[in-house]
């Protein structure tokens, strides 16, 4: 399905003429070959968004492989972005399975979209090098700043800066929505002027007044004129929209208000309609429906099936502004975070099943999720505001709730390997549990973050972290916690071409895991193939009847899809090709059940290799013909 990504225009455009000629000429250049760049600088609320939403409804036809989307803002942490993990979903929108090693991302971005026409909006983009790193290798790329970027000019952009409307162009898209009976020439021109010629201040005004036909022009004008200078909204770019914005506020619903408290005190960028109604807001859906009319809040387009909203970053200032000294602030930022906690443990639980966890199930009382696919597309979309969560969490001084989110995100994290995200909330948690005094926790977080760092091949950071981890095993009280350090010893040694000493460290942590029938199975899993690993696959394949036997009984079908990979590898290493053919073919039928499509392509590429060397092109030609529908 071809990703459509950019939101649909609003409503009446005028005006910007010259920048719509611009992206056209631009699209000419693109499919003459390679990319080409358009860049428009403004302000907030300018209309940066619009003119591209309005571009792309108008043109949509003309980029027949999709449009796709992506705020850095969404991305960005302590002043960088993370784009190796914004680029692994631009990778999945375009049916890629992102490679695991960060850098190869970047490659196969070029090589994925060398023969496609698609337009990429970069929302948000603050430095010329944002754009260098995300460049595909044809079609137009769109980006959206509030900071000038000439140095992208050397690249051939083409750099152009938005300004508000003019007073007859603002007057104009009044007109279109209110008629030509309402409102005079100079009431008009005069609400244009207070509203700063933004597109965004005059939508938030415009749609009240087009939901009170009897309010008259003249009485908004007026009282903007009172408030002038009372309350400026203190955005660095200048703009003074805080008497507007106050006045759309106190029009709205008491239920309108409530959610656009929620906007001011939630430290993440979206909200949706189940996290208004944990928070307290009365009838949420209708809540949403009164700040979309007025142009509050967008809709934003993801995989998963929740709706959720972003209010634009002028909105988000002043509902601050409006909620810094609330008597009910840090309330509803408690709810915010136990809602998010709440769901991601549902979410892990959902993908996870029953696995080593330190903390009680919690969020019975919120929406489960109908599959771990589910939850997992959840979790991804949910990305930003899980990490804004964790961090706000932090500064507020509840370590309870930061370690307990961190632990449910390990999901998430190893999963779609956001490893930015992955390190800095994991350094919130080893932090929080530390001063939680839970020993076992502060163990479990640290883990995480080695995980993390092993991961990305920085085998040094993660060993420092196990070290610092190891530290605390004398007050650990949970066993299976020391386990799960042996078991990340363990892959650092295998990585480090030890596989003897792998196979001590995944023996320790097998024997604390007695007792836990998905422990063991793991932990057999990952001593079989470090016995492989040392040539001793009789020794290997001993162990994965026990833990083969261990998974039928107790039903745990993660682990029967991952066992007959190990034990297709044992058979090859011991010239068994028959038998390892017949279970790569069952782990390969079983991971495409489960739609687990990167264990699936791990078997199918064994299947390739074992075909080669018993000289069996058919089955060689079937599972490379697979490997291309679940990896183009």
């Amino acid at each position: 399905m071809r990703p459509r990504q950019i939101r649909p225009p609003h409503g009446p455009f005028v005006n910007r003429q010259p920048e719509l000629a611009a992206l056209t000429a631009a699209l000419g250049r693109a499919e003459s070959g390679g990319p080409a760049i358009v860049v428009f600088t403004g302000l907030g609320g300018v209309g940066k968004t619009e003119l591209i939403a309005e571009f792309t409804e108008r043109y949509r036809w003309r980029f027949p492989d999709g449009d796709l989307y992506a705020d850095l803002r969404a991305y960005r942490h302590q002043g960088g972005v993370d784009l190796p993990g914004l680029l692994a979903g631009f990778l999945r929108d375009l049916g890629a399975k992102p490679p695991t090693v960060e850098a190869e991302r970047f490659t196969m971005f070029r090589t994925v979209t060398a023969e496609r026409r698609c337009l990429f909006f970069l929302d948000n983009v603050e430095h010329a090098a944002e754009v260098r790193a995300l460049l595909p290798s044809s079609g137009l790329v769109v980006v959206a700043s509030r900071r000038r970027l000439p140095a992208l000019r050397m690249d051939g952009a083409e750099v152009r800066q938005l300004g508000p409307l003019s007073a007859s162009a603002g007057a104009e898209l009044v007109r279109r929505w209110l008629g030509s009976e309402r409102g005079t020439e100079e009431e008009l021109a005069a609400l244009v002027e207070l509203c700063g010629g933004l597109p965004l201040a005059l939508n938030a005004v415009g749609g009240q007044l087009l939901d009170r036909e009897s309010l008259p022009i003249a009485r908004v004008v007026a009282e903007l004129h009172d408030r002038e200078g009372r309350l400026a909204m203190l955005d660095d770019e200048g703009s003074d929209l805080g008497p507007t914005y106050d006045l759309v506020y106190e029009r709205l619903s008491e239920r309108g208000r409530a959610l656009y408290r929620l906007i001011g005190v939630h430290p993440g960028p979206f909200v949706s309609a189940e996290l208004a109604r944990a928070a307290g807001v009365e009838q949420p859906a209708r809540a949403l429906d009164e700040l979309r009319a007025v142009h509050l809040v967008d809709e934003v387009l993801d995989a998963d099936s929740e709706t959720r909203f972003r209010a634009h970053d002028v909105v988000r200032l002043h509902a601050f502004g409006r909620t810094r000294e609330l008597p009910g602030r840090a309330e509803l930022l408690a709810r915010v975070v136990a809602y998010h906690r709440g769901r991601a443990s549902l979410a892990d639980r959902a993908l996870m099943g029953p696995r080593l966890r330190l903390q009680e199930p919690s969020g019975e009382e919120l929406p489960g999720f109908a599959s771990g696919e589910a939850a997992l597309e959840w979790l991804y979309a949910e990305r930003a505001n899980l990490r804004a969560v964790v961090e706000e969490a932090a500064r507020q001084g509840w370590h309870g709730e930061v370690w307990r989110l961190c632990e449910s995100l390990w999901p998430l994290y190893h999963g779609r390997k956001l490893y930015l995200d992955w390190i800095a909330t994991h350094e919130c948690g080893v932090e929080s549990a530390q001063w939680d005094n839970q020993p076992d926790a502060v163990v479990r977080m640290r883990n995480q973050l080695a995980r993390a760092h092993y991961e990305r091949r920085e085998f040094v950071l993660a060993a420092e972290q196990l070290a610092l981890a190891a530290e605390q095993l004398p007050l650990v009280a949970n066993r299976q916690v020391v386990g799960v350090l042996h078991e990340t010893d363990g892959l650092l040694c295998l990585a480090d071409g030890r596989p003897d000493l792998a196979v001590e460290r995944f023996t320790l942590a097998l024997a604390e895991n007695r007792g836990d029938p998905h422990g063991e199975i793991v932990q057999s899993y990952n001593v079989a193939q470090a016995l492989i690993g040392d040539d001793r696959p009789e020794e290997a394949l001993a162990v994965l009847d026990g833990a083969t036997e261990l998974a039928e009984a107790t039903g745990d079908h993660d682990m029967l899809t991952k066992l007959p990979l190990v034990r297709a590898r044992a058979h090859r290493a011991l010239g068994q090709l028959d038998l390892a053919i017949l279970h790569a073919g069952d782990c390969a039928d079983r991971a495409r059940a489960r739609k687990q499509y990167p264990k699936e392509a791990q078997a199918h590429t064994l299947l390739v290799a074992l075909a080669e060397e018993r000289d069996d092109p058919e089955l060689a030609e079937r599972s490379r013909a697979r490997l291309r529908e679940i990896q183009p």
